[in-house]
């Protein structure tokens, strides 16, 4: 499969930014928390919040249309045994960059997991924005302001995140309400 595209409202004001597309769900459909039970919390919770038309997704071409929101990845192909590496984040870096030029009206990136705060971190320093120092610590409701947005953390809705219940529906669900009361 080749490297992912993110997708979604181009003038989005939220954007979600994961680790990676899963081997058995975005690489295997092509879009992102797509086909897999990650994909299967994120999009119900972007369905309660008001995000997506419908609370699932399991295929590319399946009628998911996402309002006020992207989704998108720090990486762009799935990582060997299911780890991303540094140097993966490295050379993928310049699409997030780019991405996030063109969502000009996004106000709130929603970190799933350290991985992808760190990602968007760096992407936005890499953009000129001041990152604040110390570095911002990810967790799960963390949130700090980066230049012109607001980077906001979550749990990754990953199985061993839901299923120990590191992570909870009401969780999800509150990340997403406080996304959208600072998107405004």
């Amino acid at each position: 499969m080749a490297p992912l595209d993110g997708f979604g409202d181009p003038r989005a004001r939220v954007i979600v930014l994961g680790l990676a597309p899963a081997a058995h769900g975005g690489n295997r459909t092509g879009r992102f928390f797509t086909g897999d039970r990650s994909g299967d919390w994120l999009f119900a919770a972007m369905h309660r919040a008001g995000y997506a038309n419908r609370p699932e997704s399991v295929r590319r071409d399946d009628g998911l249309r996402l309002r006020g929101a992207y989704v998108t990845a720090v990486n762009r192909c799935p990582p060997p045994q299911n780890r991303p590496t540094t140097a993966e984040r490295d050379n993928c870096l310049p699409f997030l960059e780019r991405e996030l030029e063109l969502l000009g009206d996004a106000r709130v990136i929603i970190a799933l997991g350290s991985f992808a705060w760190d990602g968007a971190l760096r992407a936005l320093r890499a953009l000129g924005a001041e990152v604040p120092r110390p570095k911002p610590r990810f967790g799960h409701a963390a949130e700090v302001r980066v230049g012109e947005l607001i980077l906001l953390g979550s749990y990754h809705p990953s199985q061993q995140n839901t299923f120990t219940g590191r992570l909870t529906e009401e969780m999800l669900d509150a990340v997403f309400a406080r996304a959208r009361e600072l998107a405004g």
